[in-house]
């Protein structure tokens, strides 16, 4: 699992989710709010063998579940590091294990000094040394030339004639993935859900699932947030939608205070003094896409044409990314798309905050950061439309 899984619509009220592995030095790891979240929806989360061990030791005070001996030595405080269950692994789709993580070594020279194959002086060099070994590096070559290093090559020869026999000899966080997966397929004891006052929607946490959000429209699979970006950005008459927002916000806080037009609100702050402020630079609430009807709002004057552009970048940035590595919208200079800004909006340098903020964003340097995710395709259209322009002089 990553960051973002459990935003899956799919995972409902009742189910089991059983976190094992993740990743966490490519991609964002899974983080501690998104499994409170699940848990406060209705979802028992059982953790074991690697990130799933690691999040429940840190959790399950407040309702996860953890199983396994990993699982343990994190609750009991006998690991503590990250790189405990850490592995590297092959690219592409096959995810299998290139290295060994220190808990299964730390496993099999516990079961070697057991049958008497090392002295536990021996064991424990062998497991700082294996320690010292950057993560990625623990392959079985490594292992074997740490054996020979620390003269226990007799230990290097024992762990290979056990993995011929077994390949899944000393896989401890194995052993623990499969009793995980026992216990959500048994009768599961009542869910004793998320634990009463553990405060999990932080504004974080509402931008997370404003990222995640993810709607099928039009046969095509779109991030809500693209979609709102596209029209604060593109749509001339968003300033008017957002406006219109900030009164029905106005008219139905969600605070308990008192219910009242935009316009009115706004003499009661300022009383017979207008505000030299516009109300956008005054009220900035952020967006919440959890609520059905605020998507609904924003969004209401958007066309399937601006669906399908949307799609057409979306596929430009993936193909820019495949024909130039390292490249992702976020590279993209602050400046140029600040400039694409100006012309879209024609305004100044000096008046693109007030442009921003009318139009719902928190900031212009917001409004750069949304930008850049369309650069590329706006770019390849306005050079194909200066070539059309081009031919059409010619003639």
């Amino acid at each position: 699992m990553r960051h973002g899984d459990l935003f899956d619509a799919a995972i409902a009220n009742g189910d089991t989710v059983v976190l094992l592995d993740g990743v966490y030095h490519q991609a964002p790891a899974l983080r501690h709010k998104e499994i409170l979240a699940t848990m406060h929806r209705g979802v028992r989360v059982i953790g074991a063998a690697s990130i799933g061990a690691l999040r429940a030791a840190e959790l399950h005070e407040f309702g996860m579940l953890g199983v396994g001996e990993v699982f343990r030595a994190y609750v009991r405080g006998d690991i503590d590091a990250d790189d405990e269950v850490a592995v590297g692994q092959e690219p592409g789709d096959g995810l299998r294990a290139l290295t060994w993580p220190l808990v299964n070594l730390r496993h099999v020279l516990e079961i070697a000094e057991h049958e008497g194959v090392v002295t536990g002086q021996t064991a424990s060099g062998l497991l700082e040394a294996l320690r010292a070994v950057y993560y990625p590096q623990r392959t079985m070559a490594a292992v074997l030339a740490v054996c020979r290093r620390h003269e226990a090559a007799d230990f290097g020869a024992w762990l290979g004639q056990q993995r011929e026999s077994d390949r899944h000899f000393g896989d401890l966080k194995r052993l623990d993935a499969l009793k995980a997966l026992q216990t959500a397929l048994a009768d599961p004891p009542p869910h004793p859900g998320l634990t009463a006052g553990t405060h999990w929607d932080t504004a974080y946490y509402r931008r997370w699932t404003n990222y995640f959000a993810i709607e099928r429209v039009d046969g095509l699979e779109l991030a809500t947030a693209h979609r709102l970006a596209y029209q604060q950005i593109f749509d001339p008459r968003f300033p008017g939608v957002w406006r219109a927002h900030l009164d029905h916000l106005s008219r139905h806080p969600d605070d308990g205070s008192e219910g009242m037009p935009l316009a009115e609100r706004m003499a009661r702050l300022t009383g017979d003094h207008p505000s030299p402020l516009p109300v956008h630079a005054l009220f900035r609430p952020p967006v919440d896409l959890r609520d059905a009807a605020t998507p609904a709002r924003l969004l209401a004057a958007e066309t399937a044409a601006d669906r399908a552009t949307i799609a057409r970048y979306e596929a430009m940035n993936e193909d820019a990314q495949r024909s130039h590595p390292g490249f992702c919208p976020e590279t993209i200079k602050d400046g140029a798309t600040c400039g694409a800004l100006l012309r879209l909006w024609g305004c100044g340098p000096g008046q693109l905050e007030d442009a921003a903020t009318a139009r719902g964003f928190r900031s212009s340097a917001h409004a750069i950061e949304e930008m850049k995710y369309f650069m590329v395709g706006l770019l390849h259209d306005q050079t194909q439309a200066a070539s059309a322009k081009e031919l059409a002089d010619a003639q």
